[in-house]
């Protein structure tokens, strides 16, 4: 399994994947280590969270660049989601305990009754490559919490960081087997989820890749949580600040290489400011800096893999040829001296119902462009995708933002603010987003038995 350094194809590292033989010991492992971590006290697995938390914040910079070399983030980029990571662990080493309070129902008098939380066994993680720590991080810190262990099967393409998050729970001091990766092809996960050692599954990925696993997880009845793709509609209203708007867009639609599920894709520009928006929304989209990912100056890094870059391309010329025009950007970088995988930040506008930018993830820096006569008109062309994962509405009006925010059909839509997860608050999609919350109450319940006990 090789690791390549998207800005220049140079190999980075190999990796011997696991025999079948090395996945049933892990399995046989994760299934001894949650007998006895299941039984630890919560107050005792809080304390280890935040050893993880220490172990991420004393090797960010090393962590970080193990990011960028594998999949290409800028280096600012990836201190950050380090940093991201180290909260939250901080969030659920102070407020598991709190989430996790039995919940006490109305019974007859001198009798009690109250579910309690507790944990499923070994929970099997796909994770994808393009928030190689965070994805992980936010299913991890509260499934082990819990008292779950964890078995994580991330993207091959990034296996040095699946190596070094396995690396954060070791040096926190976790017992053995509570914390495990697992390199292998993705033709080999389906035998795992089947494993009657494996009680429970969460994956973040694309479609097909979600459809497979939740038919595996169903056929064998076991729990599955989804968090699938996404065409974020970013909306702004007549009355909204358009320079601001445009600033945030232009991040909201390539941080990261544009490499995002709640990337703002599609944007949604009522017809009194759509001039404004996009000639400001342009600026801000050509003075962002593409280049080598390990310089701090860089705000868009390479695509993570060649083939990745075709698609998007294949995705833009189908739809210039299908009537869309290209403001900037549109065509791959090509520079003999480089050998890295960049695309430009693209704007397209005039896009035509139904071409692959309009209809299709696009899972790149380029921003379809949509001019709209009124909210009404928004807000349907809001609604009118087949995914539903999260959104984005700018108004001066609060109240406004509000209602307009309550009529998209999604799992997260933020008020004139990009959309993010933060582990403060339940994140997850609608339709072919998924289904299933991560972060805050909700994704620490997740993956529990809801018991309920009724003394009388």
């Amino acid at each position: 399994m090789d690791a390549s350094n998207p800005a220049t194809g140079e190999v980075v590292d190999s990796y011997d994947q696991h025999t079948e033989q090395d996945t049933d010991a892990a399995l046989e492992r994760a299934a001894d280590a949650f007998d006895e971590w299941r039984e630890r006290s919560i107050q005792r697995r809080e304390r280890l969270l935040e050893a993880a938390a220490d172990v991420l914040r004393a090797n960010t910079r090393q962590y970080a660049e193990t990011i960028t070399e594998e999949m290409g983030k800028p280096i600012e980029q990836a201190v950050s989601e380090v940093e991201k990571c180290a909260r939250g662990c901080d969030h659920y080493a102070e407020h598991a305990s709190a989430y996790l309070q039995s919940e006490h129902h109305p019974s007859p008098a001198g009798t009690s009754a109250k579910t309690v939380y507790e944990p499923l066994g070994p929970v099997l993680a796909v994770m994808p490559w393009n928030f190689p720590f965070w994805q992980v991080f936010r299913f991890a810190a509260p499934s082990l919490t819990v008292g779950n262990v964890g078995l994580l099967k991330h993207a091959s393409n990034v296996p040095g960081c699946a190596r070094a998050i396995e690396e954060v729970f070791r040096e926190a001091g976790y017992p053995e087997g509570v914390f495990q990766s697992l390199l292998l092809p993705s033709e080999r996960v389906e035998g795992v989820v089947a494993d009657d050692r494996v009680r429970a599954v969460t994956l973040t990925g694309s479609g097909p890749a979600g459809r497979a696993v939740a038919a595996t997880a169903g056929e064998n009845l076991k729990k599955s949580v989804l968090e699938l793709g996404g065409s974020d509609p970013f909306v702004v209203l007549d009355d909204a600040d358009v320079e601001s708007a445009a600033e945030v867009g232009a991040w909201a639609r390539n941080q990261n290489g544009g490499q995002s599920c709640i990337a703002a894709k599609r944007f949604v520009i009522h017809a009194d400011v759509y001039d404004e928006f996009l000639d400001a929304f342009t600026e801000e989209i050509e003075s962002l800096v593409v280049g080598d990912p390990m310089d701090e100056q860089t705000d868009v890094g390479p695509q993570a893999r060649s083939g990745l870059l075709d698609d998007l391309h294949e995705q833009v010329e189908a739809s210039v040829e299908a009537g869309a025009t290209v403001v900037t950007g549109g065509e791959p970088l090509d520079d003999e001296a480089d050998q890295g995988t960049y695309y430009p930040p693209t704007i397209l506008t005039d896009v035509p119902e139904g071409s692959p930018v309009d209809s299709e993830e696009t899972f790149g820096p380029v921003a379809a462009v949509y001019e709209v006569a009124d909210e009404t008109a928004a807000v349907e062309l809001a609604n009118d995708t087949d995914f539903g994962l999260g959104a984005s509405v700018w108004t001066e009006d609060r109240g406004r933002g509000e209602r307009v925010a309550r009529r998209i059909d999604a799992g997260c839509v933020y008020v004139n603010e990009l959309v993010t997860s933060d582990p403060r608050v339940p994140f997850g999609g609608i339709k072919d987003s998924g289904y299933g919350r991560e972060l805050a109450a909700a994704g620490i319940h997740e993956f529990v038995n809801r018991k309920t006990v009724w003394v009388a």
